[in-house]
């Protein structure tokens, strides 16, 4: 018997869904006609698994496997044309599916062969051929013409999926972290590292090995390890593989390398000699093409050719100045006892240093190291934090939580433990349950309280925003109470004496929760001034925590404008200073701050690269509340597929880790979809349960802005008692000023529910105040109402005024499926937009206005930049809806949508909008 954990063999693929409907597509094709795939992946992601998923489901025909040996001669060269023979000859009498894994591996005559027969195969010849190919070097120019489906390590959960299913779910917590950290996406390298486990070290009765990933672990997952060539080009190998230990990224400085390789033997002899298989130069930076390569070659090593390439590049570093990096090799050179003063006092000194330039991965490196050569206690768990903290502030939460695992097993003072909670915490609230993360922060405030009050003032700011995000308001409240008097001493006159010395980032977080409070109460006249301090602190600050509270605090007080400028400060300052956690967080202030201002494309663009950014970071929470924006955004366009896919994924999220404000929002969204595609029924059912009084109502801070969806939904499936049942409390939201949309709102909502009489006088009066606040959809949203009003009191020529209007605002703001609303209404008036002279529709009426704009713009010759700028959106979002024009009309190139666009144009009528100044409106 073995230590060895046994791992499930029925372990089904997690993840490769792009990848697999790929193949998918090849074979389903292979009974009409042929197909090429280059599979390509570093290795260890799965192409041979992939490979043979789409051997097993072929079932039109046979299934070739070719490998090195393909020709008749098993010795010789692969002949192309005997191999294409070979190809054709397979498909004689049914399709067949071609595999050819690992073609790397083939020498190179065979591999120009297989390339050739590749190309020669005609399309009609039913043939599928598959190849495989490693990309821990470069792809081999014999298949740069097939088309690729690439490979790339597991995301976050997939990852975790993998692991539960190849441990049936055994792993404890903790190992789970440490797994999934070490393995960073790679299935092959995961599951090798569970290979390695034994039953007590995967369910924590035993402490893992140190390292977890070995050399023999992470040559099994590589493929074995690069060897041949000569001792200068292994030597180059093993120091970009060393310098990488010390690089914010997977790359290294070309000049750096070279010079620590002629410090670790003579030059191989005259002329420069050919650059390894393995590396990849561009520019002046050397990478591996493989991190796993990277990670094999440096493990590999033998510790004293390790150790002199570490020596090698700190005394290359000595002369520039890149402390850190040379205190982090030297430190890794260490073959005995450490020398005084200590390498682990030293590098902490210098990670700790701000004005050392080193990022916040370099740092977090550093600290590593040094709680590794720190034998007390106390001060290696102190240390394993800040790495903690340095990984989460870069934006890598899988690794900041094996170091809090690390630093709690060591006895540490009350400070100490506090700053892990508070790191945990803040980990958890990013990605994990945040009630559990609500528990973590208040314990991290109360540890720090004695030692670190500013700390324990932010910890405590941070659980209430966990407790928001849970939408439980007492806990909300409890945890933003002030503080109860401490007993009285000596100091307490100095400290009160010296309050206007505070630190201004203590004060800017005292603030924000003493408004923060008095908002939740209804105290407006309390939460104005201190939430404006805070506010009023981002228009000159310069910190990205700083900056976020005011984006924060000018959203609790309606202030779109400053909440804007203050997140997109907060976006500018995270950037710049690499603190990559941040950057989620700045583009959701930013998302908030269009929807509020009713700006849904700059919302949507904000939110979609909040969502990359945040799944990148590892923060499943925030992407959560990013796919919410982006549902509601896609609400009000013609895109219910896209709403619908934004609210599974948030509300996935928000029901596993307690989200309430994430999802009132994605529910929200749905149901305004559907009000917009004309179900009041549905959309009714859907927003009852949020606004109406019930355990099951929506988050305390936003089941008030779905309140005139509802009222609106329900005035039409005929719901009335209900719709006015909720405008008591709304009317008291709209009176406390921090929407400047709800006073406009409520007069609609009066309006919708008053008898004939009163109605007109109500709209008119909710317009007035539109006016006031700004906000093309909701005010298109009224004139559109009160326009619907009019038709049915046959009031024509009022109608067509204000459905003209609403079309406008609606077409400004990118509201397709309101649009479409405004151009019925208008139709059922007489107006015919986008149709001919004798009705027949013209191929624009299947665009959005959104899409029109665009259309009209790229015919007319502009670029997809020159467009965004036009239409003050970005360019990005110019190239989605182009997209969908291009599918719409069923055009594939500028060209032909011109001359589409250009002939619709030349119709009368055609492809114009109802509007001021329109013949139409004239009448």
């Amino acid at each position: 018997m073995t230590a060895e954990t046994t791992v499930r063999t029925a372990v089904r693929i997690h993840g490769r869904s792009t990848q697999r409907k790929a193949l998918r597509e090849l074979l389903d094709g292979l009974p009409t006609h042929g197909g090429r795939l280059l599979l390509t992946g570093e290795p260890g992601l799965g192409r041979t698994t992939l490979l043979r998923w789409a051997a097993r489901s072929f079932r039109a025909g046979p299934v070739l496997r070719l490998g090195p040996g393909a020709g008749p001669d098993p010795g010789a060269p692969v002949d192309a044309r005997h191999l294409l023979a070979t190809l054709r000859a397979a498909a004689d009498e049914a399709p067949a599916l071609v595999c050819v894994d690992d073609a790397h591996l083939w020498d190179a005559p065979s591999r120009t062969a297989l390339g050739r027969a590749a190309e020669r195969l005609h399309p009609a010849g039913r043939v599928g051929l598959l190849l495989s190919v490693a990309t821990d070097r470069a792809v081999a120019p014999e298949f740069d013409r097939l088309p690729v489906v690439r490979l790339d390590p597991l995301s976050p959960p997939r990852a975790a999926a993998l692991l539960d299913d190849a441990t049936d779910g055994a792993a404890t917590p903790a190992v789970r972290e440490q797994l999934l950290a070490e393995a960073d996406g790679n299935p092959a390298l995961l599951v090798a590292l569970v290979r390695r486990l034994s039953p007590a070290e995967l369910r924590g009765h035993r402490p893992l090995p140190a390292p977890l990933a070995d050399a023999a672990t992470l040559a099994e997952a590589a493929g074995g390890t690069p060897t041949g060539g000569s001792p200068h080009a292994r030597d180059l190998l093993l120091t970009v593989a060393a310098a990488v230990q010390a690089s914010d990224g997977p790359d290294v400085d070309a000049g750096l390398a070279r010079e620590a390789v002629r410090r670790l033997g003579p030059a191989p002899g005259p002329g420069p000699e050919p650059l390894p298989a393995q590396l990849l130069l561009a520019g002046d930076r050397l990478r591996f093409h493989s991190p796993l390569v990277c990670r094999t070659v440096h493990a590999t090593a033998a510790p004293d050719r390790r150790r002199a390439a570490h020596r090698a590049l700190a005394d290359a570093l000595e002369s520039g100045g890149r402390r850190l990096p040379e205190l982090l090799h030297r430190s890794w050179a260490l073959g005995g006892p450490a020398p005084a003063p200590s390498p682990a006092d030293r590098l902490a000194a210098v990670a700790a240093d701000g004005t050392a330039p080193a990022s916040h991965r370099l740092r977090a490196t550093a600290y590593a190291r040094a709680a590794e050569l720190t034998a007390d206690g106390a001060t290696r768990a102190e240390r394993y934090t800040a790495a903690a903290e340095q990984e989460l502030l870069a934006g890598r939460p899988e690794r900041a939580r094996p170091l809090l695992v690390a630093a709690r097993g060591h006895a540490a003072p009350a400070a100490v433990r506090g700053r892990a909670e508070l790191v945990r915490g803040l980990t958890e609230l990013g990605d994990g349950p945040v009630g559990d993360a609500h528990q973590s922060l208040l314990l991290a405030a109360s540890l720090l309280a004695k030692d670190a009050p500013a700390d324990a003032a932010t910890a405590a700011l941070a659980a209430a925003d966990a407790a928001w995000a849970a939408g439980d308001l007492p806990a909300c409240l409890a945890t933003l109470a002030p503080e109860p008097p401490r007993r009285a001493d000596p100091a307490a006159h100095g400290r009160a004496a010296h309050r206007c010395s505070e630190p201004p980032a203590a004060s800017a977080v005292r603030d924000h929760r003493v408004g923060m409070r008095a908002l939740l109460q209804g105290r407006l006249d309390r939460a104005g001034a201190p939430l404006g301090q805070v506010v009023a602190r981002g228009r000159t600050g310069d910190r990205p925590e700083e900056l976020l509270r005011s984006a924060a605090a000018a959203l609790l007080l309606g202030d779109v404008d400053a909440a804007r400028g203050a997140g997109a400060r907060a976006l500018a300052a995270a950037r710049q200073l690499g603190a990559d956690t941040l950057v989620p967080r700045a583009l959701e202030y930013l998302a908030y701050a269009e929807l509020r201002a009713g700006r849904h494309p700059q919302a949507r663009t904000h939110a979609e690269e909040g969502l990359n950014t945040a799944l990148r970071a590892g923060q499943r929470n925030t992407a959560a509340h990013h796919r919410a924006v982006l549902a509601l955004a896609a609400s009000v366009e013609e895109e219910p597929e896209v709403v619908a896919r934004h609210v599974t994924a948030a509300l996935d999220t928000a029901r596993r880790h307690g989200l309430a404000q994430a999802a009132t929002l994605a529910q929200w969204a749905a149901a305004r979809a559907d009000l917009g595609r004309g179900r009041p029924y549905d959309a009714a059912d859907r927003l009852g349960l949020l606004v109406l009084p019930g355990p099951g109502r929506g988050h305390f801070a936003v089941w008030r802005l779905a309140v005139p969806c509802f009222v609106e939904a329900a005035v039409l499936a005929g719901r009335h008692d209900d719709a006015s049942g909720v405008l008591t409390d709304f009317a008291g939201w709209a009176a406390f000023g921090a929407d400047p949309q709800a006073a406009a709102q409520l007069a609609r909502c009066h309006a919708l529910l008053a008898p004939p009489d009163a109605a007109d006088d109500l709209y008119r009066r909710a317009l007035a105040r539109h006016d006031e606040a700004g906000g093309d959809f909701e005010r298109a949203r009224t004139a559109l109402l009160y326009g619907k009003w009019l038709r049915r009191r046959r009031r024509p020529r009022e109608a067509r005024g204000r459905l003209g209007t609403a079309l406008a605002g609606f077409e400004r703001c990118g509201a397709g499926v309101w649009a479409a609303q405004a151009r019925d209404e208008l139709r059922a008036l007489g107006a015919t937009p986008h149709h001919t002279r004798d009705g027949t529709p013209t191929r624009l009426t299947r665009l959005t206005p959104q899409q029109l704009r665009i259309a009209r713009h790229v015919a007319e010759g502009a670029t997809n930049r020159e467009v965004a700028l036009t239409l003050a959106v970005s360019t990005r979002t110019v190239d989605y809806h182009l997209r969908n024009v291009f599918a719409a009309l069923g055009v594939r190139s500028r060209l032909e949508l011109a001359r589409v666009v250009g002939q619709a144009e030349q119709t009368p009528g055609a492809g114009r909008r109802d509007g001021p100044g329109s013949p139409d409106r004239r009448k």
